[in-house]
């Protein structure tokens, strides 16, 4: 699986804490890890939490990225603009039972993680937790067990009621704020892994414009 790593401005001094955690859990389990900024605070290219969003949808329609790990201050920010892209399910996660229960229940392809708020001692611990309880097993089981049927059923009812509800990745790229577009896709590294991963042409086709490649 392709996962993807998207830290927010006011955390980027944090990166290198939140990526090793990441990959030392991912990359053992078979997953790959693309870093996609901020790498540091002083970085040229600044992501804001609504960034964060635009970005994570991109990634994720494009096919660029299975899975995106991102996040802000409280990790709410960045959650609700991920999930104001199409077929984005992001979810909240603070501690590993937050991340066992949206794997198995929801079975998303996002988190949202704070890395400000009860970010203390041990903090690389938590994370490495969750991202475990998040990718070294089967997601989407259900828990309780006995409910999974259901669970899959209202998942499926949710990703039909988001198709109906958004515009496609397409449509969002060519009417959104162009400004806003090209600061989130401005990064160090976005042209060298995007290019190299996205599968969609639509999308590829409408980037590389947009960054003028």
């Amino acid at each position: 699986m392709k996962i993807a790593l998207i830290i927010e401005n006011s955390q980027a001094a944090k990166s290198q804490i939140v990526h090793d955690a990441l990959t030392a859990v991912a990359e053992p389990l078979g997953h790959e890890v693309f870093h996609y900024g901020m790498y540091a605070p002083e970085d040229k290219a600044s992501l804001t939490y609504v960034m964060n969003g635009l970005l994570t949808g991109i990634l994720l329609n494009s096919g660029a990225a299975d899975f995106v790990v991102t996040g802000c201050g409280t990790g709410t920010g960045s959650m609700l603009a991920a999930n104001a892209m199409p077929g984005v399910f992001c979810g909240l996660v603070i501690d590993p039972t937050d991340a066992f229960l949206f794997g198995q229940i929801n079975d998303g392809n996002a988190i949202a993680m704070p890395y400000a708020k009860g970010f203390g001692w041990a903090a690389e611990l938590n994370l490495q937790d969750c991202y475990r309880k998040l990718f070294e097993g089967e997601r989407g089981l259900g828990y309780p067990k006995e409910r999974a049927q259901i669970m899959a059923t209202n998942r499926g009812i949710l990703k039909d009621l988001k198709s109906v509800t958004c515009h496609d990745m397409l449509t969002v790229l060519k009417t959104v704020d162009q400004d806003l577009l090209k600061a989130a896709v401005a990064g160090e590294k976005f042209q060298e892994l995007f290019f190299a991963n996205a599968t969609d042409e639509g999308i590829r086709e409408y980037i590389r414009g947009v960054v003028g490649t």
